[in-house]
């Protein structure tokens, strides 16, 4: 996060921002995924793969690709969190998620984006959720997303994003209330209304295919 004439947030940050804790460790298990770290066990309990340890942290070297960032803390917390299979509330609970999102918070407390009683966005808040989502508008599938734009995605539009680009992952995982599948149409949802990843977002309003 960086603060100043501009305000830049990274995914987790936006997530935490938009949706509250859920939405931001939603985020996590996504951008976890996205790098073979995360696989789904049973119907809605998470685990880490065989190779999380090398596609979690920075990428072995490729010839025609860098190396992959370091995932931030609240990731590293997620896979701390899913040393044994759990669901995302067991995870969200889990003491390293709980720290690392109070961590979150008093940095977004700090900025001037978060009131601390009750944790109510700002105004200043509601500028930078509103100028994000008129740069990352709802993407219409994968192809040509980086990981950052997926995440950014997934922070910005919680569960429509979800439903267009982790559809599969996402529904198996339990970040999806409900959905179904069919093979002629592909991925069609039935969400709550109200959308978002399921959890309570914070109430003074804000900004707001491919395979998996």
């Amino acid at each position: 996060m960086s603060t100043g004439t501009s305000i830049r947030l990274r995914p987790h940050e936006v997530a935490l921002l938009r949706g509250g804790p859920r939405a931001a460790v939603t985020v996590a298990v996504v951008a976890l995924h996205l790098r073979g770290a995360v696989e789904v066990g049973r119907p809605g309990r998470l685990r880490t793969s065989e190779a999380s340890s090398e596609a979690a942290g920075p990428a072995a070297p490729q010839p025609s690709a860098p190396p992959a960032p370091p995932l931030p803390p609240l990731a590293e917390a997620v896979r701390t969190a899913l040393a044994r299979p759990a669901g995302l509330p067991q995870v969200q609970d889990h003491a390293d998620v709980r720290a690392a999102l109070a961590e979150l918070h008093a940095g977004l407390r700090s900025a001037g984006l978060l009131r601390a009683l009750p944790p109510h966005r700002t105004r200043t808040a509601r500028r930078v959720l509103d100028a994000l989502s008129a740069e990352h508008p709802l993407p219409a599938g994968r192809k040509g997303l980086s990981e950052s734009g997926t995440l950014m995605a997934v922070a910005l539009y919680g569960e429509p994003a979800l439903h267009v680009l982790v559809p599969r992952f996402a529904l198996r995982a339990g970040l999806i209330a409900r959905a179904a599948v069919t093979e002629s149409k592909g991925f069609h949802a039935r969400s709550p209304r109200g959308g978002g990843t399921g959890g309570t977002a914070y109430s003074c309003g804000g900004g707001g295919g491919g395979s998996d």
